[in-house]
């Protein structure tokens, strides 16, 4: 077989030539003809030599249909050669890793750092085109550390001991995991609402809040089946919880709903996860909000990194998200807040007993818990940039159903 490089005739004649050997253009002798010619500068003859009874025939059409003339079984490469490329440009930088602070609609859907042909179909539903909207340089880290902190809840769970609970505790946990699902299943749909709306050349937060979307799709499967672990019904859900939680699934920004989700609910989450870990009356309540808990954990640094992101060139969404907070509030102002049933059974859970002196202590554990929450809220508030008299504001006119 020829080599795919252009050599040297015989007797010192100085011409190209390729021998293609016994392959046909139908078999692939094409790359060997294209590799040599791209070693050749326009005008270059190329003398394609092989025994493929077609190769003349096959070779002529080849040859003009990528503007290469052609005598014989000469082609000399043609100084149009390549122009399909010509109005080409890169899909960002070449180097890798690099993002930029724009990505093009007319790259498509093509790789980060390829050559995009022109004139190709816009990607005009991908209106999240702007690093500072959705990126963080944390996300590649973040997404590696998603990918691998994957878990299946048929087997990181061990379901076979039913708990032998108090009835009271247990409906007491089978009302705070209802609870859970429900707000789950928002913190499902928020993201879900703008994954196919950011622009694949962030594909590391594309990638982050698709495994977002898996993880709160497993904390609902969890919380609901021990739920459903004893075989009794689920507990209630309050108008007041599904009104705080329709406002986040309307709020049409993405910044502003990823604030409102994940910075706020979430991040006000960790706490009360922390919470029922510690004061589970059974391994499966404790093992499923412990796996919830580093997930979330991902969900809440990915919130903050990217707002902190965008609030460095464009500082005016801080009023943004102030006006958001405080919009909210007047919506909700009205509503119960978190459910008694729901409060009242974290205190039975607090308790751990079934005495005046442990419901009391339950109590005050649970006023403690929402001391933290408030805590934690101020010091993310902090971190984008609000003072502590602004913190204070809008975390004490954060949604008192937590999420």
């Amino acid at each position: 077989m020829g080599s795919a490089l252009p050599t040297t005739g015989p007797e010192g004649s100085g011409r190209a030539t390729v021998d293609v050997g016994a392959l046909g253009l139908d078999r692939g002798a094409h790359l060997l003809i294209a590799a040599a010619l791209d070693g050749l500068a326009p005008g270059t003859p190329l003398e394609v030599r092989g025994q493929d009874p077609a190769l003349a025939v096959h070779l002529a059409a080849w040859a003009r249909v990528h503007g290469h003339p052609m005598v014989g079984g000469r082609i000399t490469r043609g100084p149009v050669a390549g122009q399909r490329w010509s109005g080409s440009e890169r899909a960002g930088s070449a180097q890798p890793g690099a993002v930029v602070d724009r990505a093009s609609a007319g790259w498509g859907l093509a790789a980060r750092g390829a050559l995009v042909e022109a004139g190709g179909p816009a990607l005009a539903t991908a209106d999240l085109d702007r690093r500072s909207e959705m990126w963080t340089d944390i996300a590649p880290r973040l997404y590696a550390q998603a990918a691998a902190g994957q878990w299946d809840p048929a087997t990181a769970v061990d379901w076979s001991a039913r708990p032998d609970l108090p009835e009271a505790v247990e409906r007491a946990v089978v009302q705070v995991m209802t609870y859970l699902v429900e707000n789950e299943q928002a913190a499902l749909m928020v993201p879900a609402r703008f994954l196919g709306r950011i622009h694949p050349h962030y594909h590391e937060a594309v990638g982050l809040l698709a495994v977002q979307l898996a993880d709160e799709a497993r904390h609902v499967e969890v919380f609901g089946r021990r739920a459903r672990l004893s075989g009794g019904p689920l507990g209630v859900s309050a108008v007041a919880g599904r009104a705080s939680l329709q406002t986040l699934l309307e709020e049409p920004e993405f910044a502003v709903a990823s604030f409102l989700l994940s910075v706020l609910g979430e991040g006000t989450f960790l706490h009360l996860l922390s919470f029922l870990e510690v004061h589970a009356p059974d391994p499966v309540t404790a093992r499923i909000c412990r796996l919830a808990l580093q997930d979330e954990a991902r969900h809440v640094a990915f919130g903050l990194a990217h707002l902190e992101e965008q609030l460095s060139v464009e500082p005016a969404l801080r009023d943004r998200l102030r006006a958001a907070v405080e919009r909210r509030h007047r919506v909700l102002e009205r509503t119960a807040g978190l459910a008694d049933e729901v409060h009242d059974a974290l205190v039975v859970l607090a308790a751990g007993a079934w005495t005046p002196e442990a419901i009391g202590a339950g109590w005050d554990r649970v006023q403690e818990l929402q001391a933290e929450m408030d805590t934690g809220r101020r010091r993310r508030l902090g971190r984008l940039g609000f003072s502590e008299t602004e913190a204070a504001e809008l975390s004490m006119l954060h949604t008192r159903n937590f999420m």
